[in-house]
């Protein structure tokens, strides 16, 4: 009889998995990064927390300042719009007055139409209300203006998609973020102002142009923005590049501000109409900085409020980031928009307590610091973020509730 030949078991320690062979917590979580539905959804994403923060922020600031949210969040330009968005230029609200506590049939044309038009035909459908429908519009144009970023940080010279999603969240968490959460213009106009930017970058001239043309209906601050727009176009046809587009988006660019415009000066009987309501119910001009270089030695001399002091810290870091974009070598139409924007802030003698405010939309002084951060260490990145992000959620709440004032 022949001898049984025993067969070795394997034991636990031969069939066990080395941890090598198994995916790690960080491979798992970089391969869910890398999943095209997470890819699609970052974007918004990340501008709805960081906005999410702010709102937190400002609902505890609220309840210690014994505010009502929904009225904060309305306040100021923001009744001015809900007027415009439910009568019309014609039959806003009497209540709402200028600076002065005046009002004449020509100081509702101060606001431009697009947003309140906007506002106007969402509040159009059955069940929604103007202030739903004016949170709607600021909570779409938002997320639509995150997309924009996420694609311009991208597209940009030593730009990628890791740059472009610190670009949302830089913009999402700038100091007054907390506008693009009110019944206010800026998340509007920062959505076209972003894709038009896009189509410029790449070359789509169309998609610039028309893009151009809606910020022109939105805010002034689109002045910017066409000077931008017409001067890339005008290099391209220079240099003989992309046929007629290029002319055609330099035509188009400039017909929403223009058109505007030229309505006040129909209804005032000005060809400055827009200037002279601007300068009789704000006291608003441009006066080359005069202003502003006042109020910054008064309050660097002499600190009044956080929001003030703030404000003129702000103002110089804009200035710092401008310099920044030039050495680094940024696109110079995202430059020059970015500059633009920020001469029209420096240069009007209009409310000082406004200028934080009115920095927001000049968005591209920010891709330097974008591109910078895409290439630190994830841990160096996501701290940098989180305080920003803690930073503009208390500022935000602080300027409408504590602040007693306009911004």
């Amino acid at each position: 009889m022949a001898p049984t030949t025993l067969r070795a078991v394997p034991t636990l320690e031969a069939v066990r998995v080395e941890p090598e062979d198994a995916p790690s917590a960080r491979d798992r979580l970089a391969r869910a990064a890398r999943h095209r539905v997470t890819a699609a959804l970052a974007p918004a994403v990340l501008f709805l927390l960081v906005r999410e923060l702010g709102l937190v922020a400002l609902q505890l600031m609220a309840a210690r300042w014994d505010k009502d949210v929904a009225k904060a969040l309305t306040s100021w330009d923001g009744q001015w719009f809900l007027g415009i968005a439910e009568g019309g230029y014609a039959d806003v609200p009497p209540w709402l007055v200028d600076a002065f506590g005046r009002r004449s049939p020509e100081t509702p044309l101060a606001f431009f139409p697009g947003y309140p038009a906007l506002v106007r035909w969402v509040a159009g459908l059955p069940g929604v209300a103007p202030v739903g429908a004016a949170f709607a519009v600021s909570l779409v144009s938002g997320v639509v203006c995150a997309y924009g970023l996420a694609r311009l940080g991208s597209r940009v010279l030593g730009g990628s998609r890791r740059a472009g999603l610190v670009l949302v969240v830089l913009f999402a968490a700038s100091p007054m973020a907390v506008v693009l959460s009110m019944t206010y213009s800026e998340a509007t106009f920062c959505a076209l102002a972003v894709w038009s930017l896009v189509g410029v970058v790449e070359g789509r001239w169309l998609l610039a142009g028309l893009c151009c043309a809606g910020a022109g209906l939105v805010r002034p601050t689109a002045a910017a923005l066409v000077l931008a727009v017409c001067a890339a176009a005008a290099v391209a046809i220079w240099r003989r590049r992309d046929g007629w587009r290029p002319w055609a988006g330099g035509v188009l660019a400039p017909l929403g501000l223009l058109g505007y415009l030229g309505y006040v000066a129909v209804r005032t009987g000005r060809w400055d109409g827009w200037f002279a309501v601007q300068q009789a119910g704000w006291d608003s001009r441009f006066d080359g900085g005069a202003a502003t270089w006042k109020f910054a030695l008064l309050i660097l001399g002499e600190p009044r409020s956080v929001l003030e002091l703030a404000t003129v810290w702000l103002l110089v870091v804009a200035l710092a980031l401008v310099v920044l974009g030039f050495r680094r070598g940024l696109e110079w139409p995202l430059s020059v928009y970015g500059l633009g924007v920020l001469v029209m802030d420096l240069g009007s003698n209009g409310l000082m307590n406004s200028k934080a405010r009115l920095l927001l939309p000049a968005f591209t002084l920010l891709v330097p610091v974008a591109l910078a951060l895409a290439r630190r260490r994830t841990s160096t990145v996501a701290a940098v973020l989180v305080g920003l992000a803690v930073f503009s959620a208390w500022f935000g709440a602080y300027a409408i509730t504590a602040w007693q004032y306009a911004i």
